[in-house]
């Protein structure tokens, strides 16, 4: 969007907010006295309600508004849940904070919107006035006596000072440049209360926030939980099942064997290859059961990060400062995210050593993996840094990436010990 479009937009906002706001204020206003002077009487809380639910709606157009003209984006309420009746919707709205916080807005929006066309009068039309002073003074003017009698026309005078000859012209021509070329600045400072109070007002407050990151973060978990237990059936149906079935059936194939008198290098054979079954299938069971809870994590996460850089193709420097040791949870997921940062370098990065290091201080553990790679790395991108990111979130942890092209990659987590 060029300067210029959005110049001619704040403009417009400033000229259509203030009488809408007006006109809202007024109607909600009114409602509102009228329902508590009738508040004795059945039709008073009716009347409340319905003021409440049209000052959301006011609000509304005025969220709207300010969307499409200043770019100020605020998220809509979420709607009221289902209730079952009319007295069961007029509780619900009466009880509904975000419907007061509308009411409060569209009562305060007139005084916040005032500035705005009252500062794009002064810049634009005086600014234009000024500009064209020399032109208009033959229309605009009025006539004075002289001290001998006579009559001279003024059209401009500042504090007794006539500006009425050219030299004087040009002053007053300056100032309509300046006042035309820093109005679009003006507007939008004056606009600047207006904004910051309608995402205060109208937008998710701390606690809406809140529940939302834990119906965000409790959806993710679900969802890694749901994929975590697919994974394990499907390796398990894929994987151990198929050389347990399998070892089975060379058991039944040694009896046979055997029972028939085959000779002693075919069973032999068969012997061998059951026990290869039997190996595999334990490995098997080793890596799935690594993938849910590493063993090595029993022993603490500077032994868990030192097997894992010990089992990478890349160089890993690992340096661990960790004091009390944090929750189980909190060491899984601290070794996962350090897991898959590794293989993302290993993967993506194009680098040939990685560093990790871990620092607890009995409130926070810090876990940051930096590599010198090519860099690029985006939450979002495919990289799996999505998915860490809602691991983290599910323990109200935190995590940075700062990945320039061209490297280097640095990855930080933050999680809280308990």
């Amino acid at each position: 969007m060029t300067t210029v479009t959005r110049s001619f937009k704040a403009l417009l906002h400033a000229l259509l907010a203030f009488p809408l706001a007006l006109v809202g204020m007024l109607l909600v206003v009114a409602g509102l006295l009228a329902g508590g002077a009738l508040s004795v009487t059945a039709l008073g809380p009716w009347l409340i309600a319905a003021t409440l639910r049209g000052a959301g709606a006011l609000a509304s157009v005025q969220r709207a508004l300010a969307g499409r003209l200043l770019g100020v984006r605020v998220e809509d309420p979420p709607p009221l849940p289902p209730v079952g009746g009319p007295f069961a919707w007029r509780r619900a709205v009466l009880a509904d904070r975000r419907a007061r916080r509308a009411a409060g807005w569209v009562c305060l929006a007139p005084l916040l919107a005032l500035p705005g066309p009252a500062v794009a009068v002064g810049g634009y039309v005086y600014g234009l006035l000024f500009l064209l002073h020399p032109l208009l003074r033959h229309v605009n003017h009025t006539t004075v006596r002289t001290p001998d009698g006579g009559e001279r026309r003024v059209s401009l005078e500042v504090f007794g000072t006539q500006l009425d000859t050219w030299p004087r012209w040009l002053a007053v021509v300056a100032v309509g440049a300046l006042l035309l070329a820093a109005a679009p600045r003006l507007v939008r400072l004056a606009l600047r209360p207006y904004e910051r109070v309608l995402r205060s007002l109208l937008g998710p407050g701390a606690a809406d926030r809140r529940i939302r990151a834990l119906e965000e973060t409790r959806a993710r978990a679900v969802e890694d939980a749901d994929a975590t237990l697919r994974r394990i059936e499907r390796d398990l149906h894929d994987g151990t099942q198929a050389r347990l079935v399998g070892l089975g059936m060379h058991l039944t194939m040694i009896r046979e064997l055997v029972a028939g008198g085959a000779p002693d290098e075919q069973v032999l054979a068969v012997v061998e290859t059951a026990r290869n079954n039997a190996k595999q299938a334990v490995a098997d069971l080793r890596v799935l059961v690594k993938g849910i809870h590493p063993p090595v994590l029993d022993q603490g996460l500077d032994a868990a990060l030192a097997t894992l850089a010990a089992d990478s193709p890349l160089r890993v420097e690992v340096r661990v400062g960790i004091g009390e040791r944090p929750s189980p949870a909190v060491e899984s997921i601290a070794y996962f995210c350090a897991a898959e940062l590794l293989a993302n370098a290993a993967k993506h990065s194009g680098a040939d050593a990685v560093e990790i290091e871990a620092v607890g201080d009995g409130e926070a553990l810090s876990v940051v993996v930096r590599d010198e790679g090519c860099g690029g790395a985006v939450v979002g991108a495919g990289s799996g840094l999505t998915g860490l990111r809602g691991r983290v979130g599910a323990v109200d942890g935190m995590l940075q990436c700062d990945s320039p092209a061209g490297g280097p990659t640095v990855v930080r987590v933050v999680l809280p010990y308990r």
